[in-house]
């Protein structure tokens, strides 16, 4: 039986996706230097982020943030669903993954922003800004390696292609 694909993810969100890996590898991998190429790499990610902000008010309706934020009841709700093993498959975001990407974001952000400050004539010299930039960083390896966790976990559990899907933009519409 054929499965009727649905275009879930748009090009600006997978795209914006894409680019922001690159960037926070990039930048991961710059960051033992001083100098232009980390500090350029880190206002592209802060850029992507913009861009990604603004697309979740007007992109497609899997795009936006009010489709995939959800409050605080449903997200419990569905991690407990994950825990009982019968959590259920979302086309879009899940509630779990609705947060992370609010907090991939927030994170990105804050370390585009803290690095920035830490380079400003205000705050040049001082050892505390660059402190936070790092601390920043590595919470944004472990939101990373819980969002490519909770991707492996669910593209198992609903036996799916997440990684696929955000390539190709394109779901099933039923497993």
């Amino acid at each position: 039986m054929k499965k009727n694909k649905l275009r879930v993810w748009d090009a600006p969100v997978r795209v914006l996706h894409w680019m922001l890996v690159l960037s926070i590898a990039g930048a991961w991998f710059t960051s033992g230097e001083i100098g232009a190429l980390h500090e350029y790499v880190g206002y592209a990610a802060a850029a992507i982020v913009a861009a990604r902000l603004a697309w979740g008010f007007v992109g497609n309706a899997y795009a936006r943030f009010s489709q995939f934020v959800r409050p605080a009841a449903p997200t419990i709700g569905y991690l407990r669903g994950v825990l009982r093993g019968a959590a259920p498959r979302y086309l879009g975001h899940n509630p779990l993954g609705g947060w992370m990407v609010v907090a991939l974001l927030a994170c990105v952000g804050l370390v585009a922003l803290s690095g920035s400050a830490a380079t400003t004539d205000l705050l040049w010299g001082y050892a505390w800004p660059v402190r936070v930039h790092k601390a920043l960083a590595w919470t944004l390896v472990g939101l990373i390696a819980l969002h490519v966790g909770g991707v492996v976990f669910t593209s198992w559990q609903h036996r799916e292609n997440l990684v696929a899907a955000m390539i190709t933009g394109d779901k099933d519409e039923q497993t």
